[in-house]
């Protein structure tokens, strides 16, 4: 490996601690979730939610990649504070071609997309001459360059085609990361091809976490701007904090806070930091679907509430909740139970919500969220922290 290519990467045993610079990229997707919380509130369609989805996929795996990239290289190295600050301005862009994305400014969304993923890895590959792990760089350089297809074509066809082939093009994004990019000549990436910082990647894990709920007090406190502080507008309002106050509080106890050492002590520490970010994919989504409820139930508490209100009203809190249950089993090997009752009980509540009005359904959510915080801090009240077993 040049010398050069060398000092990029962190060194061995030194600590691993996320920066202000990853900090500092985090902040575009507080701007990027409520961006997505807006589109699917004007198209409470299952179109709209599938466009919604797709495009959080897109982001989350631009977030990822740099979460991995500035977990096995020094984010000292002003090469790679150049890159990841490249990778910020390109996300912004996108950002801006976010609420147009599925029109006009699909070209820029894709565009963008590809030239970061391929850009990056273009840089590496010639940073890392001589290494072994110059061979897993051209790997994801051979997998974005298969995905760039369908992101290209799919931004310079409209309407329902581009749907299906940018869905396509997330595909082979997340299925040569679940594969560990296996590619011709090369084969796939070793598990142990580089170790795992654990302490960062739950760091960085936990971050992302609060910069999400940190959208959600944004799209609460804007709403009220809005609407005024009229006396239900109001009480809507306290009871969307409460139950970001309350996703904060089951989040942290306990997994959130064991995260670092169960994957230090797991045997494939990969396989859980993968299973981890996947857990937390899926309660990114409860999150800017709930932000999306905050904003209907704050705009209009008393009204009638159509069946896409409920699934959201409720949705949000169960897709939470469904991510936390992943988390929890891949730290502790089990589910507590009042995740799988909270879950029933939200279920269960979704037909007579039908004929409520949303303030309503929005105190429901948060008291099914409150009775798993008490038995939450019952159970863990006197009793020494669970350990994580080997996995």
């Amino acid at each position: 490996m040049t010398t050069s290519g060398a000092k990029l990467l962190r060194r061995p045993g030194e600590p691993r601690r996320s920066n202000f610079l990853e900090l500092f990229f985090d902040l575009v997707f507080v701007v990027a979730l409520a961006q997505l919380s807006q589109g699917l509130i004007q198209d409470l369609s299952w179109s709209g939610a599938c466009q919604t989805l797709v495009l959080l996929l897109a982001m989350w795996w631009i977030w990822t990649i740099t979460a991995w990239t500035t977990d096995l290289y020094d984010p000292q190295q002003p090469a790679i504070q150049l890159l990841v600050t490249a990778t910020m301005l390109g996300s912004l862009l996108m950002v801006v071609a976010l609420p147009d994305a599925f029109g006009e400014r699909g070209l820029v969304f894709a565009g963008v997309y590809v030239a970061m993923h391929i850009g990056r890895q273009l840089f590496l590959v010639l940073a890392l001459r001589g290494h072994e792990l110059q061979r897993r760089t051209i790997r994801l350089l051979f997998w974005f360059s298969v995905s760039a297809v369908p992101w290209i074509a799919g931004a310079l066809v409209p309407g329902t085609a581009r749907g299906v082939l940018w869905t396509l093009a997330v595909a082979v994004d997340y299925t040569g990361g679940f594969l560990r990019f296996p590619t011709p000549g090369l084969g796939r990436s070793p598990r142990l091809e580089w170790s795992v910082g654990a302490e960062h990647l739950a760091e960085r894990y936990r971050q992302l976490f609060i910069i999400a709920l940190g959208e959600l007090i944004l799209v609460t406190a804007s709403s009220l701007t809005r609407s005024g502080f009229a006396a239900d507008r109001t009480v809507a309002f306290v009871v969307s904090f409460v139950g970001t106050a309350l996703f904060w509080r089951i989040y942290i106890q306990p997994a959130g806070e064991l995260l670092p050492a169960a994957i230090a002590a797991a045997p494939d520490p990969d396989r859980l930091a993968r299973s981890a970010l996947a857990a937390h994919l899926i309660m990114l989504a409860g999150i800017v679907a709930t932000a999306v409820g905050d904003e209907l139930v704050i705009a209009h508490p008393l009204g009638h509430t159509p069946p896409a209100w409920v699934a959201i009203l409720l949705g949000g809190p169960a897709l939470f909740l469904a991510g936390l249950a992943r988390f929890e089993y891949r730290v502790f090997s089990r589910v507590s139970r009042n995740r799988a009752i909270g879950l029933l009980v939200l279920a269960a509540l979704t037909p007579a919500m039908l004929f409520s009005p949303p303030l309503l359904a929005a105190l429901a959510a948060a008291a099914v969220l409150a009775g798993i915080a008490v038995t939450d801090a019952a159970r863990a009240r006197g009793r020494p922290p669970e350990p994580s077993p080997p996995r």
